[in-house]
């Protein structure tokens, strides 16, 4: 299987991910579960590494794209092994309805799994309402992923401030591909970007990594192999 560790622009990474799934036939359900679970092998290291922590609790925030979808397979995995974790789904409910989408198809399992997701309500308070009812020592961070090109906008714009806001108390932060509003061709921060101690990356190191607000965002980079043939890139 295949990773790189140069870093790539987004648009080479997606055309990537695209050829594995086009042109050798890799499913991207296949793709979205060995992503989650390259996530939830890290964020479990990082637990081990609290002390009396290893069983969380965790906060899983998952945004409306695949970067979301990710999330819902580390919430899964996450709590098939004990990890207490609560999944906050930031976006529109419909996202969530029906079939069609690995994201849907994700969250059916996680519900499938006898855990529950919450849809983020707009809140005056959001530190309170991501505390609740006790604060993560934890935070997955998948909301977005190499997609954004714009600003954050609310309610994602307060989720992104909180989860920093929550990591300067003490909790961790696992990203999910990227932190939420780096550019990942440019490292610029799109209204706001989440500061994440480890980010586990697919395909390879985006070129945001290294520029702008990348060195100061991404934390520790894990390139993850998910399973893209060698001949893809």
């Amino acid at each position: 299987m295949g990773m790189s560790n140069e870093p790539l622009p987004r648009a080479i990474v997606r055309a990537i991910d695209r050829r594995a799934i086009e042109e050798f036939g890799v499913p991207s359900l296949t793709l979205m579960e060995n992503a989650g679970t390259a996530c939830a092998r890290e964020a479990q290291a990082m637990l081990r590494a609290i002390p009396g922590r290893s069983s969380g609790p965790v906060l899983v925030l998952a945004g409306p794209g695949n970067n979301g979808g990710d999330g819902f397979v580390v919430a899964r995995i996450l709590a098939g092994e004990g990890v207490a974790v609560r999944t906050v789904f930031v976006g529109p409910a419909e996202k969530l309805e029906g079939g069609g989408s690995d994201v849907r198809t994700n969250h059916a399992r996680l519900l499938d799994a006898g855990e529950s997701v919450e849809i983020l309500e707009a809140s005056e308070d959001w530190r309170a309402e991501l505390s609740s009812p006790e604060a993560p020592v934890l935070i997955v961070d998948a909301l977005f992923g190499t997609g954004l090109t714009r600003p954050l906008r609310s309610p994602w714009l307060e989720v992104v401030q909180t989860v920093n806001d929550l990591r300067g108390q003490g909790a961790l932060v696992l990203a999910v591909d990227l932190p939420s509003g780096l550019d990942a061709d440019s490292g610029e921060v799109l209204g706001a970007v989440v500061r994440a101690d480890v980010t586990v990356t697919f395909v390879a190191p985006k070129l945001g990594f290294g520029n702008g607000a990348g060195p100061d965002s991404t934390g520790r980079v894990v390139v993850a192999d998910i399973g893209i043939p060698p001949e893809a890139y």
